[in-house]
């Protein structure tokens, strides 16, 4: 299928596996990019020496296109971005927008730069800077979200810019691709549904918490680090929402003291990296640390398999998905549903 997506970023099919957290690395990324859709690595989770290793793992996996995220409030952005340049990546995606100077760098580079929004301003102050295309996420989307559902953000935006708009949030089968092509978007994005695939890292234990969750198992939560954080509920969560003030301290000091041997890191860039998250938000002190530390929490599950004691992001479509293809087989059956779906309409209208 040929769309401003896939010529854009040379892909075969106008799907995008989106950039989570110890759930994109190179085994799923390569498994994706080998079925001809967009893998992305989530480097968040990462050092960056482990980034390029990562990097250089994938690009040993396969021959075809593949891009790494990255946080755009992170110290070390300009870093990353280096590492992208000198390992030839080609697609460079962003969880918030980026700054005007991180899109010049990778653009001089002949990088693809492809931003996510949540909001029409957002997708018009990125496109003006020189993205590439946008990833437009609706609340239904998993992990850090907002309040507009996806059929209404999408329409917006693809009237608003002039470059490929990418929607993500409640997508995971071919009738949603039809749907979002239909609205004008060059492709869709989708975490939970390749997260749920045999070639995903993630633990069988929590595989099987995603997949017994109906609809209303996924709830959206501010306990977490103060922003609206959509995930599958758990213990953690119901905890979180009863701690007090105090107890959330505690905890937040104990998830920031473990991360920060993980990743090599300083309290005060922890706790710069934690205030750059708040967005203008009256955080708590734990919230800030939290803020710093959700990486701990999503390996605690998607690494560890303590659906216990971890934070499982989650979009809405965990609800209705009930089994784990291989990533070649899920982008087979997306791309032939679609097509079937396109052409039953094609056909219905000429009838008609």
């Amino acid at each position: 299928m040929d769309t401003p997506l896939t010529r854009l970023v040379g892909v075969r099919h106008p799907l995008v596996q989106t950039g989570m957290g110890w759930v994109a690395g190179p085994r799923l990324v390569s498994a994706v990019a080998n079925a001809g859709a967009l893998g992305i690595l989530a480097s968040a989770t990462m050092s960056p020496q482990r980034l390029r290793s990562a990097v250089r793992e994938v690009a040993a996996r396969t021959d075809a296109p593949f891009g790494v995220n990255l946080r755009a409030d992170a110290g070390d952005a300009g870093e990353r971005v280096r590492i992208i340049v000198e390992e030839g990546v080609r697609v460079a995606s962003f969880a918030l927008a980026p700054r005007r100077e991180l899109i010049d760098r990778l653009k001089d580079a002949g990088v693809v730069v492809i931003p996510s929004v949540g909001a029409r301003r957002h997708a018009e102050k990125v496109a003006a800077w020189g993205a590439d295309a946008v990833l437009v996420q609706g609340a239904e989307g998993g992990g850090h979200t907002g309040q507009v559902a996806t059929t209404v953000l999408l329409p917006q935006i693809v009237d608003a810019v002039d470059i490929p708009v990418v929607a993500a949030g409640g997508f995971h089968d071919g009738r949603g691709l039809a749907a979002a092509l239909a609205y004008g978007a060059a492709g869709i994005a989708m975490g939970t549904r390749f997260l749920l695939t045999s070639d995903s890292t993630v633990p069988d234990a929590v595989k099987a918490r995603y997949l017994a969750a109906a609809v209303t198992d996924v709830t959206v939560t501010t306990a977490v680090d103060g922003l609206p954080h959509r995930m599958l509920r758990s213990e953690l969560v119901d905890s979180l929402e009863r701690s007090g003030r105090t107890a959330a301290l505690l905890r937040a000091v104990r998830h920031a003291a473990a991360f920060r041997r993980l990743a090599g890191l300083s309290w005060p860039r922890m706790v710069r990296d934690g205030l750059a998250m708040r967005h203008g938000k009256d955080l708590t002190w734990s919230q800030v640390l939290l803020a710093a530390t959700t990486p701990m929490l999503l390996k605690a599950s998607m690494v560890d398999g303590r659906t216990d004691t971890g934070v499982m992001a989650s979009g809405q479509v965990a609800g209705v998905i009930g089994d784990l293809p291989c990533c070649a087989e899920l982008v087979d059956r997306i791309m032939a549903e679609a097509a079937e779906t396109l052409d039953r309409l094609t056909r219905g209208r000429t009838v008609g």
